[in-house]
Order: C-alpha cells, then sequence, then structure tokens
C-alpha cells in the first residue's frame, strides 16, 4: 500500500521526482524532549556550528539531575540558582545566560508548557506564546513543533535551506520570499513537515557536511 504521506506531496511532479531520488521521508518527529529542554538546546546553538552547539548544551546537562552530556539540563529552579560563572563555564555568552534564565523563569510561570500542556495548544499558539521571551524566535518554536512535539504541518518558511530546497525543486532562479513559499506549499497541508524535510534534503544533495541532528 502506498504511503498516504508520499501520495499528498507527489501531487506536485516536481516534489515527486525528489521523493523518487530521496526516498522515504525519515523526519523524526519526536525527541523526546520536554518543551523547555529543546528551548534551552535552541538557545544553547545559536549562532553555532552543530558540534561546539552540541559540546555547549552537553556542559549545561552535565550539571542536571543525571549529570549526564545527553541530558536532561537542570531543572529551572537549579539554573536560576547558578552563579553567572557556572554557566560561563558551559561556553554560554551572557545574552545566552539572560535567555536560559528567562526560559527557565517562564517555565516556573507556566508560560513554557509541559509536553502534556502542549498537546491542548495549536501551532500558532505556541509560536506566539514563546516569541515572546527574549532570545526565542519564530523559527525556534517551528523547530519546537516539527523536532520535539511531532507536529505534521509546520512550514519553516524563514529557514534559508527550506526556502534554498524548494528553489532547486521547482528549478526557481532565486529562492522564494517567505511569504511566497507559505502560499505555494499551502496545498501540501497537512504534511508540511515532510514536505520542509525534503527541501532540507534537497538543499544538502551535493554537500559534503555533517549530519545535521536536528534536521535529521
Amino acid at each position: 500500500m502506498t504511503d498516504p504521506l508520499i501520495l499528498s506531496l507527489s501531487i506536485d511532479p516536481d516534489v515527486a521526482v525528489a521523493i523518487r531520488r530521496i526516498g522515504p521521508c525519515r523526519l523524526r518527529g519526536d525527541d523526546g524532549q520536554e518543551p523547555y529542554d529543546a528551548l534551552l538546546r535552541a538557545i544553547a546553538g545559536q549562532q553555532l556550528h552543530g558540534a561546539a552547539a552540541r559540546q555547549i548544551f552537553g556542559r549545561l546537562c552535565l550539571l542536571g539531575p543525571a549529570a549526564s552530556e545527553t541530558g536532561p539540563p537542570p531543572a529551572p529552579e537549579v539554573l536560576l540558582a547558578f552563579p553567572e560563572d557556572t554557566l560561563r563555564a558551559c561556553g554560554l555568552s551572557a545574552s545566552k545566560q539572560i535567555a536560559m534564565r528567562g526560559v527557565a523563569q517562564a517555565r516556573l510561570e507556566g508560560l513554557v508548557p509541559t509536553r502534556l500542556e502542549a498537546e491542548t495548544l495549536g501551532d500558532e499558539d505556541l509560536i506566539q506564546r514563546l516569541v515572546t521571551l527574549r532570545g526565542v524566535g519564530r523559527w525556534t518554536v517551528e523547530m519546537l513543533l516539527m523536532f520535539t512535539l511531532g507536529r505534521p504541518d509546520v512550514m519553516p518558511v524563514d529557514d534559508f535551506g527550506v526556502r534554498e530546497g524548494w528553489r532547486r525543486i521547482k528549478k526557481m532562479e532565486t529562492a522564494p520570499k517567505p511569504k511566497n513559499l507559505r502560499s505555494e506549499t499551502l496545498c501540501f497541508s497537512p504534511h508540511r513537515s515532510a514536505l520542509a524535510w525534503y527541501c532540507w534534503r534537497v538543499a544538502e544533495e551535493g554537500k559534503k557536511a555533517a549530519l545535521n541532528t536536528l534536521t535529521g
């Protein structure tokens, strides 16, 4: 039986060609983390390459309850109690420390939901709620939606890789503007997360680069 997701995406012949070339979608939509953990990981990795980001977040997680580089990170009340020097030793800049403390305080106040609470909120509701936090933009929340909460219909139109992949799929001279990409991909709802995954894969074709652990 043909995968209904593949059938849905293959309504576009150009996308169908990319799917045949790349193969089945291997999007991992649930990393098992709490939203709080995922936001800290995202802040730790801002403006850094994958290996450096993982190293810094791993040092933070060593301060957590499991004392393991794989997590979880320190609980909000514990993180808030750490002196600046402790967090700086993890490789966190002053701005990242401020952003992480803001996320920790927001978790204590209930603004950052648990996974269970997040299940009751729509994608856009979560985006509008979390972008109020320092250091947390729309793209960051979209990655949380896709890779932590497993939401199937997210199209991160501001992502350079997604835009570049769509340009290549459609054989465009230049990458589409975010608003155009959003309108052009509406017809793929409710499977736009998978479409974004294929865009990433197409954008990476021919490049010798380390696997992006976030986008799979």
